[in-house]
C-alpha cells in the first residue's frame, strides 16, 4: 500500500499505534478520501499517479473540453487540492504583499472564499521563476493545510474548511536562496514540513495535525534546498526520504528518528523521489547534473547513475521503468532497477511542473503551457497528443474524477493573468 494512503487511514492514530502492520492499519483506520479526489502535493499516492479508473480529456485547447475557468489573483506555482466540492489553490499578490489560500466550487469554479494567510514581509530576491506561493494545499480529511515563507520563516498554518486559520507554526528560520516550493505532508496524526535553508536554520519537523505543537525536528545541512518531506514504503517501511544538502536520509516519519543517511545526490534538489519499493531515486541540478538509484536499505549503495538534467520536474515509475522530463525538455525512459536507457525522445520546450500518469498515458506541461501526453511505453516514444493552454504554466496539474484542473497564466490587455481551468470531455 501506498505511502499517503497509509497516512490517510492513520487518521487519529496515536503515536504508541506506530506499530501496527499495513493490514491492521486498513482495516482499523478507513481512508476517509474517495477517488475522485486529490488531497495534496503529487495526489493520493504522493508520486504523481493518479487513480488509474477514470478518463480525463486527451484534446483541449482556451475554448475546447472547457468546463469552467476563473481568474486566479496574483501569482503562485502550487498545485490544485480537490477535495469533496471544492478546489483549494495558494497564492500571492505582490502588490500589496498578501498571501492567500482561495476556495473554488467543483463544478461551476464559483469562489467561495479567500483567507489571508499573511500580510507583508515579502522576501523579493531569489530566482526570477519562483513564486511566493509555490507550496499545494494538503488536507487530512478535516483540515486544510499550506506553507509559506514569510518574514524570514517558514511557516505551517492549519485552515477549515470555511476558511478559518486553527493554527499556525513556525517551522525554521529561512534565508532565501532561490525561493521555497515544499508542501506540507499528511502522515497519521503529523503534518510533516521540510525547511531547508543555507543561513544554518534548516530543520524537517512533524507537527501535530490537531494543534500545530512541534512533535520533533531535526536539523538540517546549512545549503539551500526545495524538496518536500516525501514518505515512501521503502525497503520493508515507511520512511520520509530527504535528499539534497550533499545528503541522503531515511527517517521515521513519527519520531524523526534517523534511520539511516549517506552523502550523496547533490547540493541542491527540487523533485520529489519516487521508488520500486527498493530503490529511491535522487535528482538533481546543482553543481552537477544528477539521476541515480539508491537502495533505500541502509546500505548506501548506489545501483546506477547518470549525468542527465531532473532538476525540477518529478518523475514518475511503472511497471518497474522510470520516467522522466530533462528540464530542457527531453522525455525518457530507464529500467528502474538497472538504469539502461531504453529510449529519449526531444519535446522541446523548458520544463518545472512534474509528470503525472494516469493509467498508461503521462501528462506534462512546460513552461510555455503545451502539455504533451505520451505512452508509459518502455520499447517506444509514443505520442498521444500535444495540447495549448495558456502562455506560462510551472505548477503541475491535477488529474482526478476524469477532470484536468490546470493552473496557467495569459496575457489580458498586456497584463499577466493567471487561471484556474478545469477540463474535462463537453461531448
Amino acid at each position: 500500500m501506498s505511502w499517503i494512503l497509509r497516512a490517510l487511514c492513520l487518521v487519529g492514530l496515536s503515536m504508541t499505534s506506530a506499530h501496527l502492520s499495513a493490514a491492521e492499519i486498513d482495516v482499523k483506520y478507513p481512508i476517509p478520501f474517495p477517488k475522485e479526489d486529490w488531497p495534496g502535493w503529487r495526489g493520493p499516492f504522493g508520486t504523481g499517479v493518479a487513480v488509474a479508473d477514470q478518463s480525463p480529456p486527451t484534446s483541449w485547447s482556451d475554448t475546447e473540453n472547457v468546463l469552467w475557468k476563473v481568474p486566479v489573483p496574483g501569482r503562485g506555482h502550487g498545485s490544485p487540492t480537490v477535495i469533496g466540492n471544492r478546489v483549494y489553490l495558494a497564492t500571492a499578490e505582490v502588490e500589496p504583499q498578501v498571501q492567500s489560500v482561495m476556495a473554488f466550487d467543483r463544478t461551476t469554479g464559483k469562489p467561495f472564499w479567500k483567507k489571508k494567510v499573511h500580510t507583508g514581509h515579502f522576501d523579493t530576491k531569489g530566482n526570477a521563476k519562483s513564486s511566493h506561493a509555490s507550496s499545494s494545499v494538503s488536507s487530512d480529511g478535516e483540515r486544510l493545510f499550506i506553507a509559506f515563507s514569510n518574514h524570514d520563516a517558514i511557516w505551517t498554518t492549519a485552515l477549515s474548511f470555511d476558511g478559518e486559520i486553527l493554527w499556525q507554526t513556525k517551522v525554521a528560520d529561512f534565508v532565501n536562496h532561490q525561493g521555497f516550493g515544499a508542501s506540507p505532508i499528511v502522515y497519521g496524526p503529523l503534518v510533516l514540513m521540510a525547511a531547508d535553508s543555507k543561513g544554518g536554520a534548516g530543520r524537517v519537523a512533524g507537527l501535530d495535525r490537531q494543534t500545530g505543537k512541534v512533535v520533533w525536528s531535526n536539523p538540517r545541512p546549512k545549503l539551500p534546498n526545495y524538496c518536500s518531506a516525501t514518505v515512501l514504503h521503502v525497503a520493508g517501511r515507511d520512511q520520509i526520504i530527504m535528499i539534497g544538502c550533499n545528503l541522503v536520509q531515511g527517517l521515521e516519519p513519527l519520531t524523526g528518528k534517523v534511520l539511516w543517511e549517506t552523502a550523496g545526490a547533490t547540493e541542491e534538489c527540487v523533485t520529489s523521489t519516487v521508488t520500486d519499493g527498493q530503490h529511491i531515486y535522487t535528482t538533481g541540478g546543482y553543481p552537477k547534473n544528477h539521476v541515480a538509484a539508491m537502495l533505500a536499505d541502509g546500505s548506501g549503495k548506489v545501483a546506477w547513475e547518470s549525468a542527465s538534467r531532473v532538476y525540477v520536474p518529478s518523475m514518475v515509475i511503472k511497471d518497474g521503468y522510470l520516467y522522466a522530463i530533462l528540464d530542457a525538455g527531453v522525455a525518457i525512459c530507464w529500467k528502474a532497477d538497472t538504469g539502461e536507457e531504453k529510449w529519449k525522445q526531444r519535446l522541446g520546450g523548458t520544463f518545472s511542473a512534474s509528470l503525472v500518469l494516469v493509467g498508461d498515458q503521462i501528462f506534462g506541461t512546460d513552461e510555455a503551457g503545451k502539455t504533451t501526453i505520451w505512452k508509459a511505453n518502455p520499447k517506444e516514444f509514443e505520442l498521444v497528443a500535444e495540447n495549448q493552454l495558456g502562455t506560462e504554466a510551472f505548477a503541475t496539474p491535477t488529474i482526478c474524477g476524469s477532470r484536468i484542473y490546470a493552473r496557467v497564466a495569459d496575457q489580458v490587455d498586456g497584463q499577466r493573468q493567471e487561471w484556474l481551468y478545469c477540463l474535462g470531455e463537453t461531448k
